[in-house]
């Protein structure tokens, strides 16, 4: 079993397919964008598709991931575990480097063997215009994929985060949660950032992990939090 199919499994089946599982705001740009447990598996297949078959993504290919704490950057963190890619926290390590529009030269210049995928993270799928020839454009490339992934069979011995196992990272985000309190439908919201591997861990692993839901906020306008708690009856805060 990856991962992927670890997290996931809770959310799939019968009336849980169908309930939201992540929640992400931005009050910035006022997006709010809600995925149920199905289609959240749904791009998260798309983007395994496209990161196996345009980028030769498998087992233990080493990728970098530079992006925000974004719905978007779910999926592909899930994606990654279900190709069976390990994610490290240096692109100087990486084969491929997933990054946002304003991180291309950082990923750029580490020189990754692969190549770059960059993500505009536009709620409207657009593309990023201008990108540097062999730059992977995330966005109208995933659409050409299917919404299922077929994976192959991997041991739970396989690297997953910075050197830890499929097992490992698994127990760990079980230990964090429950930590944390948090239990099978608890709503949690989170304004997390997720570029460490404590804030990952944390704010989307040990969430899943639970079997909890997710409601990510960033740019917070922190007057709107406890209304916007109450709203998505949320039972637990990360912050």
């Amino acid at each position: 079993m990856t991962l992927t199919d670890a997290l996931l499994a809770p959310y799939l089946g019968g009336a849980s397919a169908a309930r939201p599982l992540l929640t992400y705001y931005d009050d910035a740009s006022g997006e709010r964008i809600e995925l149920s447990g199905t289609t959240t598996a749904n791009w998260a297949a798309k983007a395994a598709n496209l990161l196996r078959d345009e980028c030769d993504v498998e087992l233990g290919t080493p990728l970098a991931v530079l992006l925000p704490a974004h719905w978007q950057t779910a999926t592909v963190l899930l994606a990654a575990w279900w190709c069976g890619a390990e994610v490290v926290t240096e692109p100087q390590a990486a084969d491929w480097v997933l990054c946002d529009s304003g991180r291309v030269d950082l990923a750029l210049a580490a020189a990754p063997a692969g190549g770059v995928v960059a993500l505009s993270l536009d709620a409207f799928g657009r593309g990023i215009p201008g990108l540097p020839a062999g730059v992977v454009d995330f966005a109208p490339e995933v659409r050409l994929h299917g919404d299922e992934f077929v994976r192959e069979p991997m041991p739970d011995t396989a690297p997953a985060l910075a050197g830890g196992t499929v097992a490992e990272v698994l127990a760990d985000a079980r230990a964090r949660a429950a930590e944390r309190g948090l239990h099978a439908g608890d709503r949690v919201l989170s304004t997390l950032e997720w570029g460490t591997l404590d804030g990952v861990a944390d704010g989307l692993l040990a969430v899943l992990a639970a079997g909890a839901s997710l409601v990510q906020c960033r740019n917070v306008d922190a007057a709107a939090l406890d209304r916007r708690a109450a709203a998505e009856k949320v039972t637990v805060r990360l912050c």
